[in-house]
């Protein structure tokens, strides 16, 4: 028997073929059930162990005394003093790492504006390396429990219902500013045609824990290092690379 001059087996078997081909196809994070390691926070693409260890990456935060301590204490003063009412009004909003609010710190910027509904993959994958970029700071940060600016000065911060976790939670380095920088170093690649306006605003996104009065100067440097180095792990991970491809098509179909 043929089916369309071709015999039938050879049919059932390119059928069969083209079936396991489509289901093979690689599984984003759309695909899975990904739990949430902390209310509203999703797991992470990275194992604990897999993580870079910010204990051995950043040096220590600066002695009392020096230089760099000098200039934490002159940033540190300039901020409490500054007058720009809608620069406070941006690090407030920075602040805020819940989501959806999270990704409008990126949005005022770019072309294609990012939400669960219009950009899935592109939302996950700002979701998950959250998780990443933000725990990579918590060796170094358990290790120091270095008291945060508010804490030294007495000066308001622009998150006062936070302050009682926050004075728990060492300062060196700055999680927020991990997270800020890598999600700036993601999307740089994911737009690269406005890759500097993107990464101006993740270094403003970290500088806004400075304007807060909740980072020193110094964490917030340190923090940026340890954003890269979550990102340049991240690009060894299968899952993230997924659904980063995915993200990409995601974004070149809206354009």
């Amino acid at each position: 028997m043929r089916f369309n001059g071709k015999p039938l087996f050879g049919a059932l078997l390119l059928a069969l073929f083209l079936i396991l081909s489509g289901s093979c196809k690689p599984l984003t994070s759309l695909d899975k059930e990904i739990q949430e390691v902390r209310p509203g926070i999703l797991e992470g693409y990275l194992a604990m162990d897999e993580m870079p260890n910010s204990l051995f990456i950043v040096p220590p935060p600066p002695e009392e005394g020096s230089a760099a301590w000098k200039l934490d204490m002159e940033k540190a003063a300039y901020y409490v003093a500054l007058e720009d009412e809608s620069r406070k009004q941006q690090a407030a909003r920075d602040a805020d790492l819940h989501f959806p609010e999270a990704v409008e710190a990126f949005n005022g910027i770019l072309k294609v504006k990012i939400s669960e509904e219009s950009t899935p993959h592109v939302y996950m994958v700002l979701r998950r390396s959250l998780a990443d970029a933000g725990l990579s700071t918590y060796s170094a940060k358990n290790h120091y429990q270095r008291p945060r600016p508010f804490m030294v000065n007495g000066a308001p911060t622009c998150s006062p219902e936070d302050e009682e976790y926050l004075r728990k939670d060492g300062s060196y380095p700055s999680g927020h500013t991990a997270i800020g920088w890598a999600w700036a170093l993601i999307l740089s690649e994911l737009f690269p045609d406005q890759a500097n306006v993107i990464l101006e605003r993740g270094k403003q996104y970290g500088i806004s824990r400075n304007v807060c009065n909740v980072h020193w100067h110094s964490d917030v440097v340190s923090g940026r290092m340890m954003g890269a180095a979550a990102v340049a792990r991240l690009h060894a991970n299968e899952n993230f690379l997924v659904d980063m491809a995915a993200a990409k098509k995601e974004i070149a179909l809206l354009k």
